[in-house]
């Protein structure tokens, strides 16, 4: 090999070395294929660098596995953390517009199983989009959810640490609640001026009561259901855990539910048991679950006397 030819060599693979941090063009990445969580099958020709997610907890996924800087776009109703606020929003749901998603010229849009109809997933892969749907209902699906985000925004490493994180969060309280306890807990998630919803099986929140030694007083029904004021004070529950938001105004949600006509003979209310959770924490298939355990456990445990959660 003469002189010449070396050196050119050496420059450019220095070069390659120099840039890699900025994904140069020294070498192709691979196409990724997944499947999301509707069971459709998407090829992307590399991680995602230009994202809009429509719903809040895959906002925080993102965030949470270190791709929020591949965020273009978001939901009117993504919130968390404060960074994202600074990330133009768009519209979703039934009010979604696609142009204004197109203009953001995204190569993958996170969305829902709920929050967008057919016919605006048509219209945005027609535009050539990828469009990756989520729909997390219980813990594992949460699992699930941030390791098919990590794929799309090449961070599979990031999602895994992540997973193996909130795995021993949740550990840490099952540990130190010690096994189950002979007390039921009912999920309002939705407050009775609005009518009444409930968590039931196959919901991160019935999952959620079981890491405290609970059971949900609405196991027996299938996931989110309406529910009467009857049913719920026929039921009993020990504990009362509320996900209305309080905005300063008028009662508390606390003080509004032990305050309701018909409810003071139940055990929850007597003593006191009545939890306002932090909806955005409890609600959302996210990270944060790990958060909203750890606040359900505090309170739980002043009542039960249980040891601090390691």
């Amino acid at each position: 090999m003469n002189r010449t030819r070396f050196w050119k060599l050496l420059v450019a693979t220095l070069l390659c070395i120099a840039l890699m941090p900025l994904h140069a063009l020294c070498e192709t990445a691979a196409p990724i294929t997944l499947t999301d969580m509707k069971g459709r099958e998407i090829t992307l020709e590399a991680p995602a660098t230009r994202i809009v997610a429509l719903t809040p907890a895959d906002c925080e996924i993102l965030y949470a596995v270190g791709a929020g800087d591949a965020l273009v776009g978001r939901g009117e109703y993504c919130d968390y953390p404060e960074a994202v606020l600074a990330v133009p929003t768009v519209q979703s749901g039934s009010e979604t517009n696609i142009e204004q998603i197109v203009a953001l010229a995204p190569q993958v849009v996170l969305t829902g199983t709920m929050a967008q109809t057919q016919e605006q997933v048509a219209a945005l892969e027609a535009a050539g989009i990828k469009v990756v749907v989520s729909n997390a209902q219980d813990i594992a699906g949460v699992y699930a959810a941030i390791s098919m985000i990590g794929t799309v925004a090449g961070k599979p490493a990031e999602a895994a640490a992540l997973i193996d994180n909130m795995k021993a969060g949740f550990a840490a309280i099952t540990q130190a609640v010690g096994g189950q306890r002979e007390r039921t807990v009912y999920f309002e998630v939705s407050p009775l001026q609005w009518g009444l919803w409930t968590a039931g099986s196959g919901t991160f929140m019935d999952e959620l009561a079981t890491m405290l030694g609970l059971t949900n007083a609405f196991a027996d029904v299938q996931g989110w259901a309406e529910v009467s004021q009857e049913q719920v004070i026929a039921r009993d529950p020990d504990y009362i855990v509320t996900i209305t938001m309080y905005y300063g105004e008028g009662p508390t949600p606390v003080d509004e539910i032990m305050a309701r006509e018909g409810w003071q003979g139940m055990k929850a209310v007597q003593n006191g048991h009545v939890f306002n959770a932090d909806q955005n924490e409890i609600s959302r298939p996210s990270p944060r679950l790990v958060d909203a355990a750890d606040a359900l456990y505090q309170f739980v445990s002043e009542q039960e006397g249980l040891a601090p959660a390691a």
